[in-house]
């Protein structure tokens, strides 16, 4: 392998790796994101059927 074809692949790979560590960084602050949609999304839903239910006991307590 001539030394020309060995620095090419050396830089390929180097860039292959810097890529991944890239994307593994992305990867994690994503999941971070993630994880504080769905407690966002939770919350939401507590909220909403916390006002479905005032709203059941309306109806059910106009109806007696």
């Amino acid at each position: 392998m001539s030394l020309e074809l060995f620095n090419q692949l050396e830089q390929k790979v180097t860039d292959t790796v810097d890529a991944l560590e890239m994307m593994k960084l992305e990867n994690e602050e994503l999941r971070g994101e993630n994880a504080k949609l769905k407690e966002e999304r939770e919350e939401w839903e507590r909220r909403l059927n916390g006002l479905l239910s005032k709203f059941e006991s309306m109806e059910t307590s106009s109806t007696s």
